[in-house]
C-alpha cells in the first residue's frame, strides 16, 4: 500500500510540474516580422521573434493567458489561450499603424493626414511629450529640430520659442486653432497649459500670415487640446524632482445631461527652494508657484454638427533675485528681486452653423493683466485680444474651397517709456484658399488674405503650394508665402522693461513683411526586416524687409528700435530620420544648419542669440515582459552671438557647444498606472561653465557702485575694471544643473 501511495504522489508532484510550450510565426503583411516582442500578460514570461519571425515560449505552466504579440510601429494584437495537458501553437499577424497618417489642421485650416497635406506639418503627440516629463509646453519643444525655448533672463526666467533661428515674436502660438496666446503672453503664458490635456501638437515651419495673420512670420505652433469624449474619465499625473519642482497635473471629464460633455483639468507648479549653484548670490531658477485651470465643453447636436467652448484660468508668482530677497523686498533698491505677478483668462469656441453649408464661426477672448517688479523698476501691463472669425469649407470636383472673414481686436498698455499711450486697434480680414487637385499625383493649393490695419493701411499675404507624389513613399513639397508682423515693443527683449537699459525709438515702426520658399522632401522606406525609416529634408530661405531689429552694439546702455535700412535673411537646411527597428528600438535624430543675418548700410551681422546649428535626438525601447520603457532624449547647439556689455567684458561674445540629455525609465506592469523615475541634465551642463561670471555686476544689481561718463557710459574703475553696468541678459540655456525626478500617472477609462 505504502508503495501504491507513494508512485501515486510521485505521479501527482511530476504532473503538477509539467510545463508546455507556446510557440508560432508573427507576421505582416504576409511577410515574417523579426524581433517582434511575444509575452504572456502579468508575467515575466516572454521572448522576441527570429530572423524568420518565429518565436517560443518554454516552461509555462498550465492556465489561461492573455498572450501578447508588439512590434513598435505596429498595432498590438492580444489573444486569450488556455493551456491544458500540451504544447500550443499561436500565430501573430500586426497591421501597421502609419505615424504620417495622422490628422492635422493647422497648415490649412481643414481635417487631412499628414501626408495628403500640401504643406508640411510636424505633429508631436502626447506619446512624444511623456519621453521627457515637463511642467509645461515651453520646455517641452526642446526636443523638437528646428524649434529652440529661449530663455530671456538670467534672474526671471522668461522666455520665447525660437523657429529656424527667428526670435520669438516672429512665432505665432495657437491654443485649438485660436490666437489667443500672442505678446505678453508668448513671454509669460505658454506655462501652464496642461500637458495632460494636450492631444497634440502641429508645428508649421514658414510663413502662413496667409490663414492666421499678424505674428505667424517664422512660423506657428498649434497646441490642439483633447476632445472630452476622448479624453480620460479621470486622469491624475504629479512628478517631483531632485531640486524641488512640484508638479501636478489631474481632471475628469463627465456627461452632463443627455448632450454635454466636460473635460475638466488643473496643473499646479511649485518651487519654493533657492539655490545658488554658481555663486553668484542669486537664484539659478526662478521660485514659481502656479495654478492654471482648464474646461472644455463639447456638445452633441444633429447631423454632427460641432459646437465647443473652452475656457483657461491662469495665475502665477514668480521672483528670482538676490538669495536673501523676500517680498517685502518688492519695488525696492535695497535687495535686488524680480517679482512677477501673472493673471489671465482664455475663452475659445467653435460653432458650426445650422445650415446645409458647412460654415463655423470661430471665436476667442484672453484678458492678460500683468504686475511685475525688476528692481525697483514697476512693470505694469494689460493685454485684451478679441477674435472671430468664419470659415466656409466648400468642396467641389477637383477643387477644396475655404472662404474666411476675420476681425482681431488687440489692446496693449504699459507703464514703459515704449507705450506713451494704449495701442488699440482692430483689424479686419478676409482670405479665401483653394485646393486644386491636378490628378492623382498632384495637388496645388493657392490663397491669398487681405487685411486692414489703420496705423498701416493695407496689407496683402498670398501663398503657394504644390505638393507631388511620385510614389506612395516619396512626397515633394514646394511651399512660397509672405508674412507680416506688426512690431510690440514689450516682446522683442525683456531688457526693454527692466531698466538695466533705455529704450529708444528712432522712428515710426512700419510692419516687417517676409517672403518665404521652402522646399520639403519626405521618404518612406520599409525593409523586409521590419525596420522603418521616414526620412523628412527641408531648406528653406526667408527674406525680410523693414525687419525691427534691436540694436545693443551702438550704446551698451541703450537699445535703439528701427526698421533696418537694408533687409534681413534667414536660411538653412533641416533634415530628420525617424526610425523603428528590428529589435523593437524606436528612434529619432534631426540636425538645422541655419544662417541668420541682416544687412544695414552694407554691413552683414549674424543675429544675437542664433545657434549656427542644432542637432536633437530620442531613443525608446520598451521590454515588454518587464513593461519597462527607456527613453533618451537630447538636444545640441552650437555657437550663438551673445549681448556683451562692454569691449573690456570678460565673458565670451560667442556660447560652446552645449548639449542637455535625459533618461527616463517607466513601468507601466499596474493597471492604469505608470512609474515612471530618470535623470535631466545628465552631462550637468550649465551656461556658468568657461565663463567668470553670467549676470553682469551681480555683487552691485542697482548699479550704486558705477561711475558714469557725461555721455552715460560706464567708466572702467578699480571696482569696475571692466567698465559694466548690472544686465541679466547675458544667458542662452538653462542655469539649472544635473536633477534626478519620480513621477507617476493614473488613467481611468
Amino acid at each position: 500500500m505504502r508503495l501504491i501511495i507513494l508512485l501515486f504522489l510521485s505521479s501527482f508532484i511530476s504532473q503538477a510540474q509539467q510545463t508546455y510550450e507556446i510557440k508560432g510565426v508573427v507576421t505582416s503583411d504576409n511577410e515574417t516580422l523579426p524581433f517582434a516582442n511575444v509575452y504572456l500578460e502579468k508575467t515575466i514570461q516572454g521572448t522576441t521573434s527570429d530572423d524568420n519571425g518565429k518565436y517560443l515560449i518554454s516552461n509555462v505552466a498550465p492556465g489561461t493567458y492573455q498572450i501578447v504579440a508588439s512590434f513598435t510601429g505596429f498595432n498590438t494584437v492580444k489573444k486569450e489561450i488556455k493551456i491544458t495537458n500540451k504544447n500550443i501553437s499561436v500565430n501573430f499577424n500586426l497591421e501597421g499603424g502609419e505615424s504620417l497618417n495622422e490628422i492635422t489642421i493647422t497648415g490649412t485650416l481643414k481635417a487631412v493626414t499628414r501626408l495628403e497635406s500640401p504643406v508640411p506639418v510636424e505633429v508631436y503627440t502626447s506619446t512624444f511629450l511623456k519621453k521627457n516629463p515637463t511642467s509645461n509646453i515651453f520646455e517641452a519643444l526642446q526636443n523638437v529640430n528646428g524649434v529652440r525655448p529661449q530663455i530671456n533672463c538670467n534672474v526671471c526666467n522668461t522666455g520665447d520659442i525660437h523657429i529656424n533661428g527667428l526670435e520669438g515674436p516672429y512665432t505665432l502660438v495657437l491654443i485649438d486653432g485660436m490666437p489667443i496666446v500672442s505678446g505678453l503672453s508668448t513671454v509669460y503664458g505658454l506655462s501652464g497649459i496642461p500637458n495632460s490635456l494636450i492631444e497634440q501638437v502641429e508645428i508649421v515651419k514658414g510663413p502662413a500670415s496667409s490663414l492666421y495673420g499678424s505674428e505667424a512670420v517664422g512660423g506657428l505652433i498649434n497646441v490642439i487640446t483633447k476632445l472630452p469624449e476622448n479624453a480620460p474619465l479621470f486622469f491624475a499625473d504629479t512628478f517631483v524632482t531632485g531640486w524641488g519642482e512640484l508638479n501636478l497635473d489631474a481632471g475628469f471629464k463627465t456627461k452632463v445631461g443627455k448632450k454635454a460633455n466636460l473635460l475638466f483639468g488643473a496643473n499646479y507648479f511649485n518651487y519654493s527652494n533657492p539655490i545658488d549653484n554658481n555663486n553668484d548670490n542669486f537664484t539659478d531658477l526662478t521660485l514659481q508657484d502656479r495654478i492654471s485651470i482648464f474646461q472644455k465643453w463639447s456638445f452633441e447636436r444633429e447631423n454632427n454638427r460641432q459646437l465647443s467652448i473652452a475656457a483657461r484660468y491662469f495665475y502665477e508668482d514668480r521672483w528670482g533675485g538676490e538669495m536673501q530677497w523676500n517680498s517685502k523686498y518688492r519695488g525696492g533698491d535695497e535687495v535686488y528681486g524680480e517679482s512677477v505677478y501673472t493673471s489671465r483668462y482664455e475663452v475659445l469656441g467653435n460653432y458650426q452653423l445650422p445650415i446645409e453649408e458647412h460654415v463655423n464661426f470661430q471665436f476667442s477672448y484672453a484678458d492678460h493683466d500683468q504686475n511685475s517688479a525688476y528692481g525697483d523698476t514697476f512693470y505694469l501691463a494689460q493685454q485684451r485680444i478679441a477674435f472671430g472669425q468664419f470659415i466656409w469649407d466648400k468642396e467641389l470636383q477637383n477643387h477644396d474651397l475655404l472662404f474666411g472673414t476675420a476681425l482681431r481686436y488687440n489692446y496693449y498698455d504699459d507703464n514703459t517709456p515704449a507705450t506713451l499711450r494704449a495701442d488699440e486697434v482692430t483689424i479686419p480680414s478676409i482670405f479665401v484658399q483653394d485646393e486644386i487637385t491636378l490628378d492623382a499625383k498632384q495637388k496645388l493649393l493657392v490663397g491669398m488674405r487681405y487685411d486692414y490695419d489703420a496705423r498701416h493701411g493695407n496689407i496683402f499675404t498670398p501663398r503657394l503650394a504644390y505638393r507631388f507624389k511620385p510614389t506612395d513613399s516619396d512626397i515633394i513639397r514646394l511651399n512660397a508665402g509672405t508674412g507680416f508682423r506688426v512690431v510690440n515693443l514689450f516682446t522683442e527683449e525683456h531688457a526693454a522693461i527692466t531698466g538695466a537699459r533705455d529704450v529708444i525709438v528712432t522712428e515710426e515702426l512700419n510692419p516687417e513683411q517676409s517672403y518665404n520658399v521652402t522646399l520639403n522632401y519626405l521618404k518612406k522606406l520599409y525593409t523586409k526586416g521590419g525596420m522603418q525609416f521616414t526620412f523628412d529634408t527641408s531648406a528653406w530661405y526667408t527674406y525680410f524687409t523693414n525687419a525691427i531689429i534691436p540694436d545693443y552694439d551702438t550704446n551698451p546702455n541703450q537699445i535703439i528700435y528701427s526698421n533696418l535700412d537694408g533687409y534681413s535673411v534667414s536660411r538653412g537646411f533641416s533634415f530628420s530620420v525617424d526610425a523603428v527597428f528590428a529589435s523593437g528600438i524606436r528612434g529619432s535624430i534631426g540636425a538645422t544648419i541655419q544662417d541668420v543675418s541682416q544687412t544695414n548700410d552694407g554691413e552683414n551681422i549674424k543675429q544675437m542669440l542664433t545657434e549656427q546649428y542644432s542637432g536633437v535626438w530620442s531613443l525608446s525601447y520598451k521590454n515588454y515582459p518587464t513593461n519597462i520603457t527607456v527613453d533618451y532624449t537630447g538636444n545640441l547647439f552650437g555657437p550663438m552671438r551673445l549681448p556683451l556689455i562692454s569691449d573690456l567684458d570678460p565673458r565670451k561674445e560667442y556660447s560652446p557647444v552645449w548639449s542637455i540629455q535625459n533618461i527616463q525609465f517607466t513601468y507601466d506592469g499596474f493597471k492604469n498606472i505608470d512609474i515612471y523615475a530618470g535623470v535631466k541634465n545628465l552631462l550637468n551642463w550649465t551656461p556658468n561653465k568657461g565663463n567668470p561670471f553670467i549676470i553682469s555686476r551681480a555683487n552691485d544689481p542697482f548699479d550704486k557702485d558705477v561711475v558714469f561718463d557725461t555721455n552715460g557710459n560706464a567708466v572702467a574703475t578699480p571696482d569696475n575694471p571692466y567698465g559694466l553696468t548690472f544686465s541679466p541678459d547675458y544667458v542662452y540655456g538653462p542655469n539649472q544643473g544635473i536633477r534626478v525626478f519620480f513621477g507617476l500617472r493614473y488613467q481611468l477609462y
